[in-house]
């Protein structure tokens, strides 16, 4: 019997038994997963691609229900994402950015986005954008803060729509071209890399 027991504890759980274990903690709303402090059960083979598929065991998740539930159970760890439950916490592999922005629209001065897993965010003081360059290629990568450390990939066509929407500001004591949101600024490029 005792066997059996070290035997259980030391396996890794399964996406199904995350996903009860993440049903029977949500009581409406998002869980608060900042709060959790489970036992480390060590890395699952679940990954979020780049554009935004979950992969369970190398098959793409196809239940979007299933995907909006693991996501709200999603917290960083300092380098690390992990799916986090009252009684275990699994490490996953995020290739970029654990959601995609998908949409955005303006609310009066408001920029508001919706990503993947029909999360929202208004942009501005608590959820900034930010856009990082490729240093090979120079390439474009915008992000928006979610929620706690977790961060949305704006999709190609948000961003182009976004840019439609810039304009230059100064900021940093440089000019620089970017968005308006809430009040907030937020720099995409110097405008002196414009021309």
């Amino acid at each position: 019997m005792a066997k059996t027991m070290a035997t259980q504890k030391s396996v890794t759980p399964s996406a199904q038994s995350i996903a009860q274990s993440a049903r029977a903690a949500q009581k409406g709303g998002l869980p608060p997963v900042h709060l959790w402090n489970p036992p480390d059960c060590g890395p699952i083979d679940m990954r979020i691609a780049r554009d935004g598929t979950w992969f369970y065991m190398g098959t793409p998740i196809g239940r979007p229900e299933l995907v909006r539930l693991f996501s709200t159970i999603l917290r960083k760890d300092g380098d690390e994402y992990v799916l986090v439950t009252p009684v275990e916490k699994v490490t996953i592999t995020v290739d970029d950015a654990p959601f995609v922005a998908v949409d955005f629209n303006r609310k009066g001065d408001a920029l508001v986005f919706e990503t993947n897993v029909g999360d929202t965010a208004v942009a501005g003081p608590d959820h900034p954008i930010r856009v990082a360059y490729d240093p090979q290629t120079g390439e474009p990568s915008p992000y928006i803060l979610i929620r706690a450390a977790l961060e949305a990939l704006i999709d190609r066509k948000s961003f182009y729509r976004l840019v439609e929407t810039g304009e230059e500001a100064t900021h940093a004591g440089e000019q620089w071209f970017g968005v308006w949101s809430s009040g907030v600024f937020f720099p995409i490029m110097r405008a002196k890399d414009l021309a």
